[in-house]
This record gives structure tokens, sequence and C-alpha cells, in this order.
């Protein structure tokens, strides 16, 4: 029962379901059945449903055909109606085909007007559309026309802005178009040729101004010259008006407008009312030389281009390169002024290059980048200096070198540039300059001692003692008063040397100008410099005159004598350097003048060159003498070359009588001691091997003869017996043997109050041996004699002693 009420639930519910799916069917559209149709074929009732399903369609059919029946004489009478309708309509058809024929007919010229205002507003919509697009197209193909004009044209900034615009505003709004796409593909290409031209034209540029580096420079140390003299005119000349031209102002010679980099500086264009400003050649600006245009475009480009930092570093390279080259001095540089000049210009020409363009760009070169060059010239250019100046042998060359180089640092230390150290190795060839000037003048001062005639300056007016006076500082009371014509007591030299000492102090403060230098440094430097010229230049050429082998003794006296004058006249030098360095001689650390020592040197070289000259004469009087040393009769007067020699001596102490009274006293008894040790050496010779008594009288008279010159007088000043004793040992000698005191001489020698302390045993001995030999040789048969035999013992006897005597004085 159970399973019968389960199989009749489960019928239940199945038909339930069928009749909702049979619903659903009827209400759902059909698009959407598909669902419902599976949800059956999902269920195992499928063929009950199918059966339901046909029950349903019967069901509908009944319906239907029941509504038809209904509703049939509705339908026929519709039929029929539309049947009567269909003959109307063929009616209206046939008068619509009518019309529209006649109409076709009628209308086809109008068709054709209006297909062709079709066409023309077709035309016409076309145009407009054109116009547009070539309204869109035409400033692109304009910028890129002026694009080409620019090119062609050189204007390669204004370019490179141009092919900004067109790039980035222009060409986007026109960029599917095929002509927009090429342009597109070649801006990277005019990107580049630009680029590649402003490089271009900046290698030009550089070589330009490395041409006009020179001319540039030149400019610049002309404008640098110019405002010294506007400066020193206005040391001279008070100033009218109330303006004035700033140094730097004055000095620039970079004012050019350039386009799109720095606007014009507006500087002040007061003027100075001096007199001869007008008069000054005008010196033509930078502009008028080199365009600087083609550096700052190819900077903007480079900017543009985002490569700036290429460009930077392409420039200093190549500036590097130019700086190095301008550095290189010319192998004949020291020759001649001009190879200096045209050195430092290139040198100024390059830094006021690089000083413009350090202020008229914006970091194309910075100031460590420009100190890093200036250093690296300043030593280069110093090493130059230091080399080629040491070959300049011409003091003017060396001043003229040195006024170059002070304008050349002027010039840019204007600019902003450190010149220390160039003013530096200017105090060093300072130092050669004054080298120079000392071989210059002593070639001056060997001139002057050439060609002068030691012979006291004679003048015979007052015009011509007031010239004299006028060259060199003399005052003489007792000469004043003199009539004319009358004499100085220096010669020519001595006006001539002081003169020239004084050219070499103007010589040495010419180059000391411009240096910055103190007084006192000044006041020093050309102190130390004229000491060289006194004690060195000065004094060799003295030196050279006095030990020439051809100078004669009144040469010598009257190098004494304007030796004494210059040597009185170096006060007066140092009031000359005084008055033109107005630094006072108290003044701590003043170098003192050497003059003085330099003229005492001299004077003595002088001095014993005349003592040695005497002497030389002596010598030559004395190679005349021809004593017969065995003669044996006594002769009355003194030999002939002795008479000479002391008329000689005579007449030349007679020209000492201006000498200073030392001198002459001095050379007097020099050349008396000269004369007796000369005779004394001629009298004990190793060549007189024999002398006998005749040939000493005769020799004693010659000394008394010299004796007598000696008492004379010959130069005063000396006591009376001073001079003779140049003569004592002479005397005393032959004294002892004319006399024949032997006893006397034995008995007292060694005593203070020896008759003859002069004679020395050793000398006396010699002597005694060549009369010894003489007396045995003169008669053979001597030693038969008594008297004979009893004074060869006596001279024995005596050499004996004698021998005792020089013994027991060495031991």
């Amino acid at each position: 029962m159970e399973r019968v009420k389960m199989a009749e639930a489960e019928s239940l519910e199945t038909a339930a379901e069928h009749e909702r799916i049979l619903r659903e069917i009827e209400s759902t559209d059909t698009a959407c059945i598909g669902p419902t149709l599976r949800s059956v074929y999902d269920g195992e009732e499928h063929g009950r449903f199918m059966e339901k399903l046909e029950t349903r369609i019967r069901n509908h059919d009944r319906e239907i055909e029941k509504m038809c029946n209904f509703h049939y004489q509705g339908f026929v009478d519709s039929i029929t109606e539309l049947l009567k309708v269909r003959g109307e309509a063929q009616k209206l058809k046939n008068q619509v085909t009518d019309t529209n024929r006649k109409l076709q007919h009628e209308g086809k010229e109008l068709v054709i007007a209006m297909e062709e205002l079709k066409q023309c507003r077709l035309q016409q919509r076309n145009i407009s559309a054109t116009v547009d697009k070539l309204m869109l197209c035409l400033p692109v193909l304009e910028m890129y026309s002026k694009l080409r004009d620019q090119m062609k044209t050189k204007r390669h900034y204004p370019a490179l802005k141009t092919l900004e615009h067109l790039e980035h505003t222009y060409l986007p709004q026109v960029s599917h178009y095929r002509f927009c796409k090429v342009m597109v593909d070649n801006i990277p290409k005019l990107r580049e040729e630009i680029k590649d031209v402003s490089m271009s034209d900046l290698k030009d540029f550089l070589e330009s101004i490395r041409k006009h580096s020179d001319k540039i420079g030149e400019t610049a140390m002309k404008q640098a010259q110019q405002q010294r003299n506007l400066d020193n005119i206005i040391l001279q000349q008070p100033r009218i008006g109330s303006k004035r031209k700033s140094k730097k102002e004055a000095y620039t010679i970079f004012d050019t407008e350039i386009e799109s980099t720095s606007p014009k500086s507006e500087q002040d264009s007061g003027i100075l009312d001096v007199e001869d400003e007008e008069d000054e050649e005008e010196v033509p600006g930078a502009q008028d030389l080199v365009d600087f245009s083609p550096v700052y475009r190819c900077l903007h480009i480079y900017s543009v281009l985002g490569a700036r930092e290429t460009f930077e570093n392409y420039y200093r390279k190549q500036r590097r390169k130019q700086a190095r080259l301008v550095l290189q001095p010319p192998s004949n540089m020291h020759e001649t002024l001009d190879g200096y000049r045209k050195y430092f210009n290139q040198i100024v020409g390059f830094f006021v290059v690089e000083d413009h363009i350090l202020h008229t760009t914006q970091g194309l070169v910075n100031r460590a980048y420009i100190d890093e060059l200036w250093e690296m010239a300043l030593s280069k250019t110093i090493a130059a200096l230091r080399t080629h100046s040491s070959y300049c042998s011409d003091p003017n060359l060396v001043l003229d070198l040195k006024n170059l180089i002070v304008l050349f640092a002027d010039t840019l230390q204007v600019y902003g540039f450190p010149v220390n150290q160039l003013f530096d190795m200017l105090l060093e060839i300072r130092d050669q300059y004054s080298e120079t000037l000392l071989k210059k003048w002593s070639g001056i001062f060997r001139n002057i001692l050439d060609s002068d005639n030691y012979s006291p300056i004679p003048v015979t007016s007052e015009e011509m003692y007031k010239k004299v006076i006028g060259q060199f500082p003399f005052q003489d009371t007792e000469l004043e008063k003199q009539p004319f014509p009358k004499k100085f007591p220096f010669s020519e030299f001595v006006p001539k040397v002081y003169n020239q000492i004084k050219e070499f102090i103007y010589a040495c403060l010419k180059f000391s100008e411009d240096l910055h230098l103190s007084s006192t440094e000044v006041d020093d430097m050309i102190r130390k410099s004229t000491n060289l010229l006194l004690t060195r230049t000065l004094s060799n050429s003295l030196q050279n005159v006095i030990k020439r082998k051809n100078i004669g003794l009144t040469e010598l006296v009257q190098i004494i004598i304007n030796t004494t004058h210059l040597e009185k006249s170096c006060k007066y030098l140092e009031e000359f350097i005084t008055n033109i360095t107005n630094v006072l001689p108290e003044t701590v650390h003043t170098t003192k003048l050497y003059g003085t020592t330099t003229f005492k040197d001299a004077r003595h070289a002088a001095e014993e060159e005349i003592y040695t000259n005497l002497n030389q004469k002596i010598d030559q009087f004395l190679q005349l003498a021809d004593y017969d040393w065995v003669a044996g009769d006594l002769g009355s007067e003194a030999s002939d070359y002795l008479v000479d020699l002391i008329a000689f001596l005579r007449s030349t102490f007679a020209v000492f009588t201006h000498l200073p009274g030392k001198v002459a006293q001095t050379a007097c008894m020099s050349a008396c001691k000269h004369l007796a040790t000369s005779l004394m050496q001629l009298l004990l010779e190793a060549e007189v091997r024999q002398l006998t008594l005749g040939a000493l009288q005769q020799f004693n008279l010659d000394v008394r003869e010299c004796e007598q010159f000696a008492r004379s007088g010959p130069v005063p000043g000396f006591q009376e017996d001073t001079l003779q004793l140049a003569f004592i040992d002479l005397r005393q000698l032959l004294d002892l043997f004319i006399q024949w005191d032997w006893s006397t001489y034995l008995a007292d020698y060694g005593q203070p109050t020896c008759k003859y302390l002069r004679v020395n045993p050793v000398t006396a001995l010699t002597l005694l041996e060549k009369m010894k030999d003489t007396s045995r040789k003169n008669n053979m048969f001597a030693q038969f004699r008594k008297n004979e035999r009893d004074k060869q013992k006596l001279i024995d006897t005596v050499a004996k002693q004698l021998r005792g005597l020089i013994s027991s004085h060495h031991s």
C-alpha cells in the first residue's frame, strides 16, 4: 500500500511539474525556452510530458477552430472589400505611374541640374576641407621654408629656435601627413647639421682670434699706455670738470653688444678736459678686430641641444692648445725689441679675449680656468724672459724690455690678473741690467783713460774755466786768483769720469721707474750699483792703465793726482744721489758709497807702480855700469852711468811737486834703497871674482855721488841725514876696506857703538876673498916679497877671524 501511495504521490508531483513547464512554454519568449526544455530532458518522465504536450496542443487547436468559425463571415467581408480596393489601387497605380512618367519627363533637366549641383556642393565641400587642411599645413611649410633660409644665411641659432617651434608646435597638428613624417625624420639631421656648422664657425672663430691676438694685445697695450700718459698729465695739471672715466672703463676694449647674450653695459662717458687729449690717436676697439658672435651662437646652440658640457670642454681644450703656442717664444726673440713686443702682444691678446669671454658668457670659462691658464702663462713667460734676457748685452735694449714688461704687467693687472711675479722678475733683470751697464761703462772708462793726455787741463779764459768747474766740483782759491792762462791740477779724464758716473746713476734711476719701489729701495739700488761701478769697473780700468807696460812716471804721477781729486768728489756724488732719490744719507740702512776706497786703492797701486818703475829705470842704468874690478889706478870722478842716473832721478823727483808729500818721500827713499841694494849686489855678484883696492876706490866715488844726491834733498820733507841712511851699509863696508880698519871692526863687533855696525861678516868675508885672490894672482912672485907676504898673511888672518865670527854667530 505504501508503495502504491508513494507512486501516486510521485505521479502527482510529475503531473504538477509538467503543467508548470507547459505554462512556462506558453508564456516564455521563444529565445528563452531552452532552459525549460532542458529541465524536461533532464527528468525521466519526458514520454509522459510529450503526451501532455500533445494533449495541450489539441486543446489549443480546438479553441482556434472555434474562434475561426466565429469570425468567418467578417473574414469573407474583408476579402470582398480588399478585392474592391485592389481595383481602385490598380487605377491609382496607373495614375501614379502616368504622373511619374510625366514628372520624370518634366524633371529630367532638373535632375541633371541637381546632379550638377550635387557635384558642385561636393567639390565645394572638398575645397573647403582642403583649404582647412592647407591652413594647418601652410604654417608648417612656412616655418620649414624659414628654417631653410636661416640655414642658408648661417643664422643657426634662430634656425634652431625655428626648428624647436616646428617640432613641438606645428608638426604635431599635421603629423598624419606624409610630408610631415619626412620633416620629422629630417629634424635630427638638421640638428646635426646646425651643430656641425656652428662648430665649424667656432673653429673659424678660434682661428680668427689666434691670428688677431697680436693686434688685440697691441690695442690693449696702446690703451694702457694712453691711460698711463693721461695719469701723468693729470698729476702735472689740475683736472677741470667733475667726471672722469674709471680705469677699468678706460681699459675696456670689448664693449660690443652681443645678440641674446648680455645687455650692453651703460658706461660713464665722462671725458677728462686735458688739452692734449684730443690729439691722442684713437685706438680701434676689439669689435673692429674680432667678431665674437660665432662663439655665443655656438654656445647657445649647444646649450639648446643639451651638449653645453661638450662645447665647453672643446673650447677650453682648443684654447689651452693655443695658449701653449702663444707662450712658445721665437728662438730669436732676444735680438730685437719687436720680438719681445710681439710675444707680449699675443699673450695680452689671448687673455683679453678670455677675460671678455668670461664676462660675457655664463660659465663657458670660469675664474678657476682663467687662473689656471694664467699660472701656466706666468711661469712660462717668466722662464722665457729669464732665458732670452740673459742674451741681451745692450743696456738700452734691457731698459726698453723692462718698460715693455711693465706695460705688459700693467695692462694685464687691469683685467684682474696678478702680476707680482713679473715685478719680482724685473728685480732679477735689474741685476742683469746693472751688469750690462757695468760692461758698457767699462768700455767708456777704457776709452776715456786711453784717450787722456795725462796732463793738467790748461784754460785760457774765464769761460773755459767755468766750463770745467761746471763739469767737476773743484774749488781752489789760489787757482782762482791766478791770471790766465792757468792749469787745473788734474787732467781731462777727471771731469769725464765724474760725469760718466753721474750718467750711470741716471741710467740706474731709469730702470727703477714704474717698478712700484719705495724711495729707499731705489736709493739702495742706485748706491749698490754705483758701488759696483766704482769698486769693480772703474777700479779695474784704473788698474789696467796703471799696469800697462808703456806707462810712464809722468802718467802715473798724474793718475795719483787725478784719483786724489776724484776721491774728494765722492761726497758730491753722495749729494747727487740724495737729491734724485730724496733719501737722506743719515737714513737707517742707507748704503754708503765706496768711491773713497776705490780711488785710494788706485792711488796706492799707482804709487807702487811708480816705485817699481823707478827701480826698473835704476836697473836699466845699472846695466850700463862697466867697472874694471882689477884696475890699479884710482879714478878722479864718478862713473858716467851713475852721473846720468842721478840726473834722471833729480828730474823725476822734480815732477813730484804736486804729489802728496809722503808719496814723493816714499818714492825717493825707495829709489835710494833700491840703488844702494843694487850697488851692493853689483859688488858682491859671483861673476866678480877678483877685486882690487883701486876698483873699490872708484866704486867709492860713485857711492859718494849717491850720498851727495841724498844730501841735496831731492824731495822736501826729509830730516837731515834720513835719506843718506839708504847708503849706510855701502858706506861702512867701503870705509872698512879702504881704511883697512879690521882691528876696530873685529874688536867692536856686536857692540851697539860699533863703527861698522851695518857690515855683515859674511859680506866682508866674500869681498875679502875676492881681494885675496887678486893679491895672489897679480904677482906670481909676490910670495918672495916680504911686504906682500905680510899682507897676504894679514888677509888670511882677518879671513880666519871673520869665519870664526860667522860660525860663532850661527851657533
